[in-house]
């Protein structure tokens, strides 16, 4: 990468924006400038980036002129306004809200899975489902060996998902019932300390919510496979940072243990841990503040005839938002392609 970018943060003071400056640091992506962009109520802050002081500046339509390239972490609602702005004032947006996944003209990239996708976008890009993400890292190596034909998936996700105050809330809620006090009770609809919540966003006419649903469509449109059947059980649970998954894998012929631990041992972007003989396994004690995804677990489910049960944890801060983004932005710098077709 020889070129520099400037770069903009859209949602700068976020626990993703924050991953997101510091991801950009880390790999060291080619930053001219970084610009960090938020609401009104956090214009001023004074924000780290490699050693250096930003002043984080309210978001507004004007924003974007002479920026190459905003990663936006701010909601889909934000999205939906300021990354049309963004592309018309010929920046490339990497949006992470569910805004535009699901639009046909707009790419929805897992670099490890589908990186040719970035060569047809038009100035956004879509960073899929945390959840999403892990799932097909994992699931890209095999299918590619055995077609997948159908995916049950129960995730268990951390509260970190939901943002900083929802991490305060399982902080403060464990201490209060410690003490055998009355939890406080704001973020979620019900006490997620020592509970597990199977309702993550908004329940929708079949009974699936909104999470359930993005993990069917955008696995499909990630896997470029709309044969694959996927049905999604999403759960909150009481912990802080780190998707886990159990991921039940039906294939068109057979695909034994041994052949998927080898695939997924050489997988990009995948950690095999899977030797239960001496209690080794993906937990998100492991993959917290980690790159990769981690998988182990991984045994034959004798119910059908071409079937394996895994085991997948991930950093969703991270490979699950704000390193995907940073990945998706690098692909464009090594294709030059970031710009706006015109």
């Amino acid at each position: 990468m020889s070129k520099e970018y400037r770069v903009a943060v859209v949602g700068a003071t976020g626990a993703v924006g924050r991953a997101m400056r510091s991801i950009l640091a880390e790999r060291d992506f080619p930053v001219k400038q970084l610009v960090a962009l938020a609401t009104a109520k956090s214009a001023g802050m004074k924000l780290d980036y490699r050693g250096d002081e930003v002043t984080c500046q309210e978001l507004t339509p004007e924003s974007f002129k002479g920026i190459d390239l905003a990663l936006f972490s701010a909601g889909g609602g934000t999205s939906l306004t300021f990354a049309p702005m963004a592309r018309d004032a010929g920046c490339v947006v990497v949006d992470n809200s569910s805004a535009w996944r699901m639009d046909p003209d707009v790419p929805l990239v897992v670099p490890e899975v589908n990186p040719d996708d970035v060569d047809w976008h038009k100035g956004i890009i879509a960073n899929p489902n945390c959840s999403t993400i892990q799932m097909v890292v994992v699931m890209k190596p095999l299918h590619d060996d055995v077609p997948i034909t159908r995916v049950i998936v129960s995730t268990y996700q951390a509260v970190s998902g939901t943002g900083a105050k929802a991490i305060n809330e399982l902080v403060q809620q464990t201490g209060r019932l410690l003490a055998g006090e009355e939890p406080e009770i704001v973020v979620y609809p019900y006490q997620i300390a020592f509970n597990c919540l199977p309702h993550i966003d908004v329940f929708l006419e079949d009974g699936y919510t909104k999470e359930e649903r993005k993990m069917v469509d955008e696995t499909k449109k990630i896997m470029r496979d709309n044969r694959i059947a996927v049905s999604a059980t999403c759960v909150r649970v009481p912990v802080q940072n780190c998707h886990s998954e159990a991921v039940n894998l039906e294939f068109a012929a057979p695909m034994s243990v041994e052949r998927a631990r080898e695939l997924l041992a050489k997988a990009p972007g995948v950690q095999l841990m899977d030797d239960v003989a001496n209690k080794v396994y993906p937990m998100p004690i492991v993959a917290s503040g980690k790159d990769d995804t981690y998988v182990g677990r991984i045994r034959r489910d004798p119910t059908v005839a071409n079937g394996l049960n895994l085991w997948v944890v991930a950093d969703n801060l991270r490979k699950g938002a704000a390193l995907n983004a940073v990945q998706i932005a690098e692909l464009l710098a090594e294709r030059d392609l970031v710009r706006v077709p015109r």
